[in-house]
């Protein structure tokens, strides 16, 4: 099927002049130094991770727990030096390894958790204080919530969901805690909760509801290299919640502001995301630059916290006192799983393969995200570029485009560090079985 679609000569000039500026436009380098430091950082715990590659012979996942404890008590420190009364609850989504979660609820916190299969697998941990989030919620998850609404506090998405949810709690003779989730001003997602111009008359229809207690309100902004999104976010509902009556804002109990937290270190890039790369991709042109790597840099976590109490103070405070709640995932997991994989050949023009492919990972990260490949077995502060590849048959099976080494031969050890966030939970059974979950010693 063809289509015949002629622009216009004022679209033409538009998208023409786009696309220069695409390609003109400078995308953040990311410096050597802060990457010599990362790799030579890693390099010093070799042993440790080879030890762990010589005992098991096999692609492995090294759960770091002290990584997760030190980021865990960071997150809370740092907000709790501006909140005197805040709450955090780790988006289990993120990484849905029962350890991790173990390990935080062990550190205080609560869990957030956005299926049935999720309440299930918190209350089988022992949660004591779980929230549920997501859209679609179905009436069976609902009633999960619902039978144990004692350790469980629905975000509710939608007036069709309230309704439901309202039904169900009445029909079990319970009264379920509950909270509106608000899509963001300016959001993608806009798939996500209640608009905010509807906000006043979805918390009255609550407040009516037999079966429901409201108390509190959330959003989730992603992606957040900084508090900007969030604070746009917080002074919108600082405005809407200034015309609320007495009686509406007596039962806000808390905010809860979302997670989305994004490491310090910043998002590493290949060429091929940047704005020129884009445009050359779709020109069909190569877009490999195995050496070049770019960032987009991330606040740090005390300029979150300042920024956000700042911004709580000035537009919710001044008119309700209330908890605020967070919902870090990325922020807290990134650093508490390594990838740890072994080179099984080496193919004409020095292209390698490894024992593990990227099901373990479950989506084509790599073509994307740089994430620096570390040969273990051959250290040095050099990096060199080659394709090391997967053992999936498809060609989108990429670890990346370099190594950090001397050298690269099949038997070598790969370590691929900080790989917790958005990864294990994502695995896939295609091909081969994922790598198992060993924790560091």
């Amino acid at each position: 099927m063809t289509f015949d679609f002629t622009p216009s000569q004022a679209t033409f000039r538009d998208a023409l002049s786009r696309v220069e500026a695409m390609l003109r436009h400078k995308d953040g380098r990311l410096p050597g130094a802060v990457l010599k430091a990362y790799v030579e950082r890693f390099f010093t715990m070799k042993e440790v991770f080879l030890d762990l590659a010589e005992v098991h012979q096999e692609p492995l996942y090294v759960l770091d727990h002290a990584n997760l404890k030190k980021h865990a008590a960071m997150f809370k420190n740092a907000f709790g030096a501006c909140f005197s009364d805040f709450a955090c609850y780790y988006a289990m989504k993120s990484n849905n390894h029962p350890e991790v979660s173990r390990t935080l609820i062990d550190q205080g916190f609560g869990l957030d958790v956005s299926s049935g299969v999720e309440v299930e697998r918190a209350l089988a941990l022992g949660a004591e204080d779980v929230i549920f989030s997501g859209p679609g919620k179905t009436d069976k998850e609902l009633f999960l919530a619902v039978e144990n609404s004692g350790r469980v506090k629905v975000l509710m998405d939608s007036l069709g969901e309230m309704d439901r949810l309202n039904r169900l709690a009445m029909q079990a003779g319970k009264r379920v805690r509950v909270g509106l989730r608000i899509t963001p001003p300016s959001s993608p997602w806009k798939k996500f909760g209640v608009a905010l111009a509807n906000l006043g008359a979805a918390w009255k229809k609550a407040q009516e509801c037999p079966g429901l207690e409201i108390q509190g309100l959330q959003f989730h902004t992603s992606w957040n290299l900084d508090p900007s999104q969030q604070v746009r976010t917080i002074a919108a509902i600082g405005r809407e919640i200034g015309q609320w009556s007495p009686e509406m804002l007596g039962a806000l109990k808390f905010l809860d502001i979302g997670g989305g937290y994004w490491p310090q270190a910043g998002e590493w890039q290949v060429h091929a995301v940047t704005q020129a790369g884009q445009v050359m991709k779709l020109a069909g042109l190569d877009v490999d630059r195995p050496l070049e790597h770019y960032y987009a840099p991330a606040q740090s976590l005390d300029v979150f916290a300042q920024s956000l109490y700042q911004a709580v103070e000035t537009h919710i405070f001044s008119t309700v006192p209330c908890r605020i709640c967070m919902e870090p995932g990325r922020w807290l997991c990134n650093g508490a799983m390594h990838l740890l994989l072994n080179v099984v050949d080496k193919k004409d023009g020095g292209l390698v393969i490894t024992d593990a492919g990227t099901n373990a990972i479950g989506w084509e990260r790599y073509e994307m995200d740089y994430a620096p490949v570390l040969n273990l077995s051959r250290p040095a502060l050099d990096e060199k570029a080659c394709e090391i590849m997967g053992s999936l048959c498809t060609p989108h099976d990429l670890w990346g485009l370099s190594y950090w080494g001397q050298d690269i031969q099949p038997g070598d050890v790969l370590l691929i560090p900080d790989q917790g966030a958005y990864t294990y939970s994502l695995k896939q059974d295609f091909i081969k079985a994922p790598p198992r979950v060993i924790s560091m010693p």
